[in-house]
């Protein structure tokens, strides 16, 4: 589903990824592990072309994203076919980056309705889908300021569903959450792992990665140092840097 290949990407003088390469199939969770400033959440970010690579190339379900291969040359896609692009990959945030002047409904129907063209009934009959789907069914008429942090998130992930991506990629979703908000979040991502939902995921929740990932890979300095299964990468590193890592956050 997704490949990335031999990604680099510096801003000005100063490289954060340094030929990232990764692969995860349909239906799989592979989650992002690694100390601050490693690249993690740059690599996230141009996987759905929130930053334009420098070398390299990001593929999804065998498609280039963004660009167009010509002549043997890379051409960035122009601003409406990335978009459309961009409405395969569901993306969830750190602070939930809901529209704070919008109810949970209106949040949750504006994309579907003006990315993907659903009338307003079928957007509306979705999005209440995906509110039973995170535990949130009756709050739509609620405006995310009357939520709690582990509610808004859990919103958040129902907003990017609600677009029945092929692909969400979540940068740590549950580390501007207060530490008893953080089990409802997990709950529910755990969920979506269960359901073969195709995720990328950013985290620093160790247990997280144990139980739902099916590979792990740890980025440090802007390359991949190591992935495998959670088992060998988390209980069994071979690397002196990941057991290094581990050591420290387990």
């Amino acid at each position: 589903m997704l490949r990335v290949r031999d990604v680099h990407k510096s801003f000005g003088p100063t490289p954060v990824l340094k030929g990232v390469s990764l692969e995860v199939a349909a239906g799989e969770v592979t989650c992002v592990i690694g100390p601050s400033g490693s690249g993690k959440s740059t690599l996230l970010r141009c996987v759905n072309h929130l930053e334009k690579i420098d070398a390299g190339v990001v593929e999804l379900d065998g498609e280039l994203v963004g660009y167009r291969e010509s002549a043997g040359k890379l051409h960035e896609l122009p601003d409406r076919a990335i978009a459309r692009q961009r409405a395969e990959i569901g993306m969830v945030f750190q602070n939930f980056n809901l529209f704070g002047h919008m109810t949970v409904l209106e949040n949750l129907v504006e994309a579907p309705v003006g990315v993907r063209g659903l009338s307003k009934s079928d957007a509306t009959g979705r999005a209440r889908e995906m509110l039973e789907l995170v535990g949130l069914q009756g709050r739509e008429d609620s405006y995310p300021r009357q939520l709690s942090g582990g509610q808004q998130q859990r919103i958040a992930i129902a907003r990017a569903l609600a677009m029945r991506p092929k692909l969400v990629l979540f940068d740590e979703p549950t580390s501007a959450l207060d530490p008893e908000l953080v089990g409802e979040v997990l709950t529910v991502m755990k969920d979506l792992a269960a359901r073969g939902l195709t995720m990328v995921v950013v985290t620093h929740e160790m247990g997280f990665a144990r139980e739902a990932a099916d590979s792990v890979v740890f980025l440090d300095e802007g390359q991949v140092v190591e992935r495998g299964t959670p088992s060998a990468v988390l209980g069994a590193p071979r690397e002196p840097r990941t057991r290094e890592f581990l050591e420290r956050v387990l």
